[in-house]
């Protein structure tokens, strides 16, 4: 098992991945806009925005996929508990129907058998 104290040399990239299904288009823009100002102050940056998603496997359908990293679990929290991010988890509420799930990458990839 491993520790649970991290320290910078082993702190390992965590992603929020967001299912977005917009169903007021014009407030969820003011979210929208001012978003990536937030993510960015806590050291986030996205690496899926929207794009094309095809199911494999299972019964889920997402509409608007977002995936953000950020340096590890500590940034993505405090992005997620911050201020600034608490002035517009409201509009994403009023706007849209979301699912959000925060996940620790690893910090080298594994191959398994």
């Amino acid at each position: 098992m491993r520790d649970c104290l991290q320290t910078e040399e082993n702190s390992m990239p965590a992603l929020l991945i967001a299912d977005i299904d917009v169903h007021d288009a014009d407030r969820y823009a003011d979210y929208r806009s001012a978003n990536p100002a937030i993510v960015n102050k806590f050291g986030g940056r996205y690496v899926a925005l929207g794009g094309e998603v095809k199911v494999l496997e299972g019964d889920w359908q997402p509409r608007r996929t977002i995936v953000i990293e950020f340096p590890d679990m500590s940034a993505l929290t405090a992005f997620y508990e911050s201020e600034e991010y608490g002035k517009l988890r409201p509009i994403r509420w009023e706007s849209a129907d979301s699912r959000l799930v925060a996940i620790e990458t690893l910090a080298e990839p594994v191959d398994r058998p």
